[in-house]
């Protein structure tokens, strides 16, 4: 039975903030969901691709831009977009204010994921892109171009 009294688990990447809300780490399920905080022109991930999950977006507050494939599109709140297995997809926040969005993969990729990729990411100075795409490789992520 999962633990729904447990505080979400807060991972910081930068200035990206990921509220993890449901893993399957911690709830034996397939599906993970977390909450996702981008403020204005914050450093983002590169365009990537999933070998493994299916990923669904949703906006809570704020615009966030999001491509899928060839597919950009600015997204306010209510809108959505999913991207399938192995499409390409990046996000970011060109706008002037913070952007919140609920974030659905399955399966779930894991908190930890975020975790080693904080790890690289906030160590300070200019993350080493070679260990960030490392990391990206053991969870099926690969770069797009």
């Amino acid at each position: 039975m999962t633990d729904i009294t447990r505080e979400p688990e807060v991972i910081r990447l930068g200035k990206l903030e990921i509220r993890y809300l449901l893993s399957a780490e911690a709830d034996a399920s397939s599906l993970g969901s977390f909450e996702l905080t981008v403020p204005p022109n914050a450093n983002v991930p590169p365009a990537h691709r999933h070998a493994n999950n299916d990923e669904y977006i949703y906006v809570l507050d704020g615009v966030l831009r999001y491509t899928v494939d060839s597919v950009t599109r600015d997204l306010g709140p209510g809108d959505s977009m999913f991207t399938p297995r192995g499409g390409v997809h990046a996000f970011s926040n060109p706008h002037s204010i913070t952007a919140r969005a609920l974030i659905v993969q399955t399966p779930d990729i894991g908190p930890q994921y975020f975790r080693d990729i904080g790890a690289i990411v906030n160590a300070g100075g200019p993350p080493d892109k070679e260990k960030l795409f490392g990391v990206m490789a053991r969870y099926g992520l690969t770069p797009a171009g």
